[in-house]
């Protein structure tokens, strides 16, 4: 009766044995048996290689080509503002109009101050004239003569004083109709209606701006000014950079810029300097503020490969790409990337001319799949070009 239990479970785990036998056969087989993964159908192109610019790019702010900030001259109360905010201004037009009373009253004063002493003056000159024959006969005493003479230049000197003191009350008087410097836009107003200006500071009333050419001021590291400078000099001056200005939109301003200056010396906090490039705007579309991307050419990199940057897979700041290989084989190739060029992205390494890239289907394909690969050409941007319809007129 002992031997039975140990009998039972050496039974037991040849039953156990025999059945993961005949499990693990069966597994093989289903997988020897299981059909091939079917080949993906991808799209492919040819590694475009062809001559591309170096460029610097930055972010700048746009700014007016000239900006003017329109002050009260004078004090006084404001009676009108007669502009639109935002709409544009021309030179000499009446932007406000400060209220004249207390300054009319300033020029009549000056004025009968001045009719004073012009009369002062002709009593003195008067005396002088009398005087003088007199004086040659000794018939008054050169004391007096002395006096008359002192007394004629005195009003001449008032004379002076009022005339200026006219002169000045008539200046603050052309004050109280503020007029635009300059053609421009004029931007919001800082005062109403009724508000007193002027009282002992220069009150800022607007700020107007030309906008055509439209301003671009941005910083660049002080190894992008030397390579701007070496530029600039090689291309005969700095009217040979052509700027491109890209808007917050991503559309690129339609004018080509040129530079206008860069700062005399590098910021220490930084290590950056400021440039600034002018750009036609007779759209008057881009305005002061904006920000945008500048970027202007410095050289030409010959034979550069490159590729549409829907073929470039991003995974934590590591580049790759889907060559198919010449038995049709993706191999999933790191690369590095360089500048943008419309839409191609620059390949400094991983890839060889002549290679064939996956630009549609790269998401389903792995390293080692296998792909049925349809070529597609490429245009200048890397976009598919597409035959012409049926009936369409190329």
């Amino acid at each position: 009766m002992g031997k039975w239990p140990l009998m039972h479970c050496v039974k037991t785990m040849r039953a156990g044995a025999l059945l993961a036998v005949l499990v693990l056969s069966a597994c093989r087989e289903a997988k020897e048996t299981a059909p091939a993964q079917a080949p993906i159908p991808v799209q492919v192109a040819a590694v475009i290689r062809r001559d591309v610019p170096e460029m610097l790019e930055a972010i700048g702010q746009t700014r007016g080509s000239v900006e003017v900030e329109i002050r009260a001259r004078v004090e006084g109360f404001i009676d009108s503002v007669l502009f639109d905010e935002g709409k544009p201004v021309r030179k000499g037009e009446v932007l406000y109009e400060i209220d004249p009373k207390p300054l009319i009253a300033a020029v009549n004063s000056a004025k009968g101050k001045l009719a004073q002493a012009q009369a002062d003056l002709a009593k003195a000159r008067q005396d002088v004239a009398r005087y003088k024959p007199l004086v040659e006969q000794n018939a008054i005493s050169r004391e007096e003569y002395e006096t008359a003479t002192a007394l004629e230049q005195a009003a001449v000197a008032k004379v002076d004083a009022a005339k200026a003191q006219l002169e000045s009350a008539q200046l603050d008087l052309g004050y109280t109709k503020v007029q635009s410097p300059i053609d421009g836009i004029a931007g919001k107003t800082e005062v109403k209606a009724g508000a007193l200006v002027g009282r002992g500071q220069s009150t800022l009333l607007t700020t107007v701006s030309t906008n055509d050419p439209i301003h671009c001021r941005f910083a660049v590291s002080e190894r992008d000014y030397l390579a701007v400078a070496r530029r600039t000099r090689e291309g005969g001056g700095a009217q040979k950079l052509e700027f491109e200005m890209i808007l917050a939109d991503g559309a690129v301003h339609p004018h080509k810029g040129s530079l206008v200056f860069i700062e005399r010396l590098i910021d220490p906090t930084t290590g950056t300097i400021m440039v600034e490039s002018s750009f036609p705007n007779p759209e008057k579309i881009v305005r002061p503020g904006q920000f945008a991307r500048v970027r202007v050419p410095l050289s030409v990199r010959k034979g550069s490969l490159l590729v549409p940057q829907r073929a470039v897979s991003e995974l934590q700041a590591t580049y790759s790409v889907g060559v198919v290989m010449s038995d049709n084989k993706v191999e999933m190739r790191p690369v590095k990337v360089g500048g943008r060029v419309g839409g191609l992205w620059v390949i400094e390494s991983g890839l060889n001319p002549g290679d064939r890239v996956i630009v549609e289907g790269l998401l389903k394909v792995r390293n080692g799949s296998i792909v049925v690969p349809t070529p597609v050409e490429l245009d200048e941007n890397g976009a598919e070009v597409r035959p012409p319809a049926v009936g369409e007129v190329k």
